[in-house]
Parts: C-alpha cells; structure tokens; sequence
C-alpha cells in the first residue's frame, strides 16, 4: 500500500469512527443504563480503536470489529464494578412541537415502559436484544462481537423478545386498569 492509500485509508478510519460513536453509545447505554458510564466505555472503545487501528485489515468490517471492543470494554467494565449502584437515567424526548401535552405524555409513558422493559431483561439477552433489534446486526455478527456460538444469539435473542412481550403485556394491563380505577373514583 503507498502512503497516499495509507492516508486515504486512516482519513476514512476516523470519519467512520466519528459515524459510529452515535451507535455505540446507544448500545453501551442500553447495556448500562447509565449516561457517564456509557460516555466511558464509547471513549475506551474508540481509543482501543485508535491505538490498534493497525489490527482492521478490512475497513467493511469495522462495525463488527469496533462492537468487539465496546462488548470487551464492557465486560472489563463490569468485572471491576460488580456491586454498581444502578441509577436510572432517562433522557428526555425531543418532542415535536406539534404534539399535544396528552400526546407527549402518552408517547413518553411508552418509551419508558419498553426502556424498563429491557433494562429488567438478563444482561446477555439485554446485549443480544440491543445488537439485533436496534442496531441490526446478523446473528452470525453477534456471535462474533460477543465471541458466543448464533444459536446462543438466536435462544437468548428469543428468550427477551418473549420475556419483553410478557412484561409489556402485563404492564399495559395493570396500567388500563389502573386508569380505570382512576376514572370510576372521581366520577
């Protein structure tokens, strides 16, 4: 490779690191459901990635390769941190300006409902869930990010869809309820 291709090619690495931070914080703070500890571990992820930028032969797999990282990170992050105190950091919608109190209410009740949902899920099937259902990666991409064999991926992968579909069902249920609860005491 001549040095303008070898520039051309570190150019690309970091705009294509900038593309991904965005990505990898989400999957990091759904993992942790933590902002400052999801910040960190994106920052570890890319300076790995910038120090052994060497490693990546093939640019077209940098997603893969940088998911690896972040999962690594991760699990390092959690070893060290075992009894973490788990704070419950919800970002606020960017809610249009169209949307009515009631509108804005009801969608932000939802979010957070299936946002709790997920966080109660186990950790793998949190991991699994978050890497094929939001950040679409094949079966076989997870397997290699979390270095677990695909019919891992696709029972644990599985198991939350089901548990979530549980856990939305029951919530919406006592939720309805509870409304109309609501409504018979104050008529």
């Amino acid at each position: 490779m001549n040095i303008l291709g070898l520039l051309g090619r570190t150019r690309e690495f970091h705009d294509r690191l900038e593309q991904s931070r965005a990505r990898l914080y989400r999957v990091a703070f759904a993992w942790c459901r933590n902002r400052t500890v999801a910040e960190d571990l994106v920052q570890e992820t890319l300076s790995k990635a910038l120090r052994k930028s060497s490693q990546l032969r093939d640019l077209k797999a940098l997603d893969g390769w940088l998911f690896s990282i972040l999962t690594n990170c991760w699990r390092d992050h959690f070893r060290k941190h075992v009894d973490m105190e788990d704070i419950d950091e919800i970002d606020e919608l960017n809610l249009a300006s169209d949307l009515t109190p009631e509108d804005a209410c009801a969608q932000n009740e939802v979010v957070n409902r299936v946002r709790a949902a997920v966080a109660a899920l186990p950790p793998g099937q949190r991991q699994v869930l978050t890497l094929v259902d939001l950040e679409e990666f094949s079966y076989s991409e997870v397997a290699e990010i979390l270095d677990i064999p695909v019919g891992t991926v696709m029972s644990r992968l599985s198991r939350a869809r089901q548990a979530l579909t549980t856990k939305l069902l029951r919530t919406a249920q006592t939720s309805a309820t509870s409304r109309a609860a609501n409504i018979v005491r104050f008529k």
